[in-house]
């Protein structure tokens, strides 16, 4: 097979990840529409991400973060966002660059997009090629186990404000 030097996949991966950037820009400036939200799976030790040290000891590989109802100060430039959620009751900034995010997915409508990353313990690159899924109806998100807690977690600790606890095996492929 010959040697693919223009990097199809490098080009592919940063255009989809520009989707997720632009959606995000979008609801910064507006706010969420309609029953849109956003899990978004990131590597908590690729560089550039800045999260507390007790959330760095609780995540300290990945974390899937939940954007519906309870998060403030959302900013979005070319290289990433930040956020403001709440963590058992404390607000905590969070400061993820695109380059790390493994997965964005919008449940209300089964949109996902996914990426593979290295992580900074294994390596100092912080993309890498990958076979990318945006299939809007056949594709279903895949969040660790530790991941999917957390964001339960957060959703039963903002119980009686709205929020709602949904499991996602009621989007996975039987």
């Amino acid at each position: 097979m010959p040697e693919d030097r223009i990097r199809y996949d490098i080009l592919a991966q940063e255009a989809l990840r520009g989707v997720m950037r632009k959606v995000l820009q979008e609801v910064a400036r507006t706010g969420m529409p309609g029953n849109h939200h956003f899990f978004i799976t990131f590597l908590t030790d690729a560089p550039g991400v800045r999260i507390s040290s007790n959330l760095k000891e609780r995540y300290p590989e990945q974390m899937t973060i939940v954007l519906q109802y309870q998060f403030w100060d959302l900013k979005v430039d070319e290289k990433g966002f930040e956020v403001v959620l709440s963590f058992a009751d404390t607000p905590e900034k969070l400061e993820i660059p695109f380059a790390a995010v493994r997965g964005f997915y919008d449940p209300s409508v089964n949109f996902e997009l996914e990426f593979d990353v290295k992580s900074e313990e294994a390596d100092g690159e912080a993309v890498a090629p990958t076979e990318l899924h945006a299939d809007q109806k056949d594709h279903a998100h895949k969040v660790d186990a530790e991941a999917s807690d957390a964001a339960e977690e957060e959703a039963a600790e903002n119980d009686g404000q709205g929020a709602e606890v949904v499991s996602l095996d009621a989007f996975r492929k039987k």
